[in-house]
């Protein structure tokens, strides 16, 4: 969704450090997130404590959209990297969506954009090996890995191991040295 929507809001920036919390898992939503710069993940967590991911959220994406219409979270928000968002009053969203039809349509284009984004998500968690889901990950992401301090989330978002998410990287490394980037 573009922010040139909400240019009739007042909106307040938020500066965000690697690993800060946008938002936890129970906080009454006052507030709808717009990326600005950065990447945040919507997590939540198993009952063993390990995260899966919900969403990875970049430049103009909304952050946790169906809070909009909730009383409180129901993830957390935690960013990936260094980020910036634009905050706008939830209630301000809802009114605009209640009186303003050109807001509703960009808004139900977007909700379709996080539809197709979430059923590209499940198609990826269906994947049975790890080879399968890294291939996966590498094409929606364009083909190449993040820095190796930040393995562990891509690890993270494919739902495997940090472990098995290594071992394949060695595997693939060995067969192909020439190629650096895993593809």
């Amino acid at each position: 969704m573009s922010a040139e929507l909400f240019t009739s809001l007042r909106g307040t920036e938020r500066v965000f450090a690697p690993g800060a919390a946008v938002f936890h898992r129970g906080d009454a939503v006052e507030r709808l997130h717009i990326i600005r710069g950065g990447t945040v993940r919507l997590l939540r967590h198993q009952q063993d404590g390990h995260p899966v991911v919900l969403q990875r959220a970049c430049r103009g994406d909304i952050l946790a959209e169906a809070s909009v219409f909730s009383a409180y979270y129901h993830c957390d928000a935690v960013t990936l990297t260094d980020s910036v968002t634009d905050a706008f009053a939830v209630a301000d969203i809802r009114r605009l969506l209640e009186t303003d039809i050109g807001f509703c349509r960009a808004w139900a284009a977007s909700m379709s954009h996080q539809l197709q984004t979430a059923r590209r998500r499940a198609q990826l968690m269906s994947l049975r090996t790890v080879s399968e889901r890294l291939d996966f990950w590498l094409v929606w992401n364009e083909g190449g890995m993040p820095e190796k301090g930040l393995w562990k989330d891509v690890a993270e978002e494919i739902g495997v191991s940090p472990e098995a998410l290594y071992r394949e990287l060695s595997a693939r490394r060995k067969r192909s040295p020439s190629k650096p980037r895993f593809i």
